[in-house]
């Protein structure tokens, strides 16, 4: 009888969905392009919204229930065993439901932008959620803001492939679902735009920020509406900003800007060394989880978001951090302040461990975390060493979450007005600014690229904010090869030359030897005077006239060094090497036109 109740339960779900999407055909077809865009950027950010109080929900409750269990045993067993179950877990589901394959990190959403057209996987609809649940929810040392947006652009993306939309369409409601993931999970509309213009969208005109305000917005006021305070990031105290203080927001930054670089490179180190394991199942992710929960078990406070510890150190009693930990009966200012400076350390390698074992999450929180320790650690130093000025560590502590955020992400003005909002005002505008820009300023002089971003940059498949390079990159210059020219062998008679040049459009014939080396080329240009006497070629050979060319395309070669061989080579067409080998000839025409296809197809307008 069950079975036959769920069985009616699908047809009827089923045919509520069909319906759905006939009307919104029909509405598709009844309403202009831009209004139907402005309904889109609603329908996206509510489903965005909902796997927000999914996560969000999910994540607290169990850290509400392993701070129970720890407040009973008096030590962070529980802490360091359920993030061993989670990466397990979510270790299991990715290689038995989701094809032993996730992609994770922001980044992909940069990818899917410059090279894929805006089109994100179906699969990322529901992987991100259920995988970064487990992970993040039973304790790893991650953040859910990366999957949030993962998310939400897979819902922007496919509602846009769903209902036949235009590929700026679609890039444009996949901005849409990142910024009401950000919106949703923090309460925060505006961060949620500026994240998904300052990061995800490189080139955008005033006219698309409407749909991208709606998407915020909508996400922000579910999640404002269903979420409860404690779930959220969020801060209620009055924060002032004194000027005198001005000097330390400065030296703030700067260790804002070099800790952002020191996260980055250790995060990267360990997962790029889980990266080489061979078995990269089931003993991969319990090595790496098992040092992890060695972690948690002396530091708690690295165990899942960490945000609630975040406010504890905003707090006016930051000493609880230390309760049920081993160190709890050493309580005392020092003891606190280097607690929390190697937490502060240790966090990159956390997160490391959570992601390069097989869990999934984000930088995103980490990010906040470091930032807020990192301000703590400074105001708390000047303040233990009886320095004549007084720091006030609240605002230190709130402050410090813009840097790193700025930092790593070189996303200065998400930082500014993510804290602005979460912290319910903008009395700490002018600090937030001095932090932000100098973190992002130090930050950018040692790397070019942010965290996310420099892995897929290191290999020349994305790029910062560059639109020429995000156009190249998105260009499959190896389609565009020629590869049907005639060739002729050194020792062929010239006459083979005269006949391809009289039947053919040819300009360039490769001379090609027994094992396919390009060994010259003969240019008509170079030629024409007395190709066409019978008199001046009579004696002459292919390799008396035969020149090399003046640069070669490697077939590896990246896009930004291929237009950079056309631009010195001042030649329209360049021959192309696979593997040593000759493969085709390849035209600046085709690939300026491909350019200026691409050009009229990604702009937003």
């Amino acid at each position: 009888m069950s079975k036959n109740k769920a069985s009616s339960f699908k047809i009827i779900l089923r045919s509520i969905l069909r319906r759905a999407e006939n009307l919104i055909f029909l509405l598709k077809d009844k309403v202009s392009e831009r209004n139907f865009i402005y309904f889109a950027s609603v329908v996206v950010a509510i489903t965005c919204a909902f796997a927000v109080i999914i996560l969000k929900s999910f994540a607290h409750n169990i850290f509400l229930w392993a701070n129970d269990i720890n407040a009973f045993l008096k030590l962070p067993y529980i802490n360091s065993l359920l993030p061993i179950a989670g990466i397990l877990l979510t270790v299991f589901v990715i290689r038995n439901f989701l094809g032993n394959s996730l992609e994770k990190g922001s980044s992909k959403i940069l990818y899917a932008v410059a090279r894929k057209g805006g089109i994100v996987p179906k699969k990322q609809m529901y992987a991100q959620i259920v995988t970064s649940s487990l992970t993040v929810g039973l304790g790893g040392s991650a953040g859910l803001e990366s999957p949030i947006v993962i998310t939400g652009a897979a819902f922007g993306s496919n509602f846009a492939q769903k209902y036949h939309l235009s590929q700026k369409d679609r890039i444009l409601l996949l901005a849409c679902g990142v910024a009401a993931g950000i919106g949703a999970a923090f309460n925060a509309p505006i961060a949620g735009v500026l994240f998904a213009i300052e990061v995800v969208l490189t080139d955008v005109s005033i006219s698309a920020f409407i749909p991208i305000i709606i998407s915020a917005a909508t996400g922000a006021l579910i999640s404002k509406v269903s979420l409860s305070s404690d779930t959220i990031l969020n801060f209620e105290q009055t924060l002032k900003f004194d000027y005198h203080n001005t000097p330390y927001y400065i030296l703030l930054g700067i260790l804002a800007g070099l800790a952002s670089i020191y996260h980055a490179r250790n995060f990267q180190k360990v997962e790029k060394f889980f990266g080489t394991f061979k078995n990269k199942g089931y003993r991969r992710a319990l090595f790496g989880a098992t040092i992890l929960a060695v972690l948690i078990f002396f530091f708690p406070t690295l165990f899942g978001e960490g945000y609630e510890s975040i406010k504890i150190l905003a707090s006016k009693n930051p000493g609880v951090l230390m309760d049920n930990t081993m160190l709890e009966q050493f309580k005392s200012e020092w003891v606190l302040l280097a607690f929390v400076g190697v937490t502060m350390l240790l966090k990159a390698f956390a997160t490391g461990l959570t992601l390069g074992s097989g869990g999934n999450g984000g930088n995103f929180a980490p990010s906040l975390f470091v930032g807020s320790y990192l301000g703590f650690f400074v105001a708390k130093t000047v303040n233990l060493l009886n320095f004549t000025h007084h720091l006030p560590i609240a605002n230190f502590t709130i402050v410090g979450m813009a840097g790193i955020l700025s930092g790593l992400f070189h996303a200065p003005l998400t930082a500014i007005f993510l804290i602005g909002e979460i912290t319910g005002g903008y009395d700490l505008m002018v600090p937030l600014m001095i932090v932000s820009s100098v973190s992002y300023a130090v930050s950018k002089q040692f790397e070019k690229h942010s965290m996310d971003v420099k892995a897929l940059a290191d290999k020349g498949d994305v790029f910062t904010s560059d639109k020429d390079k995000n156009i190249l990159q998105s260009i499959n210059f190896y389609k565009l090869v020629q590869q049907n020219y005639k060739t002729l062998a050194p020792e062929s008679s010239i006459e083979s030359i005269v006949e391809i040049f009289s039947t053919t459009e040819q300009k360039v014939i490769p001379i090609i030897d027994n094992n396919k080396n390009l060994v010259g080329i003969v240019a008509f240009e170079e030629v024409r005077a007395f190709i066409f006497n019978p008199l001046k070629i009579k004696f002459m050979t292919i390799p008396e006239i035969m020149h090399q060319p003046k640069e070669l395309i490697l077939f590896e070669d990246k896009p930004e060094k291929i237009m950079a061989l056309f631009e010195k080579s001042k030649a329209s067409i360049l021959p192309v090497i696979y593997k040593g080998k000759y493969f085709g000839f390849l035209s600046k025409i085709d690939v300026l036109e491909s350019y200026r296809q691409r050009l009229k197809e990604m702009i937003i307008d």
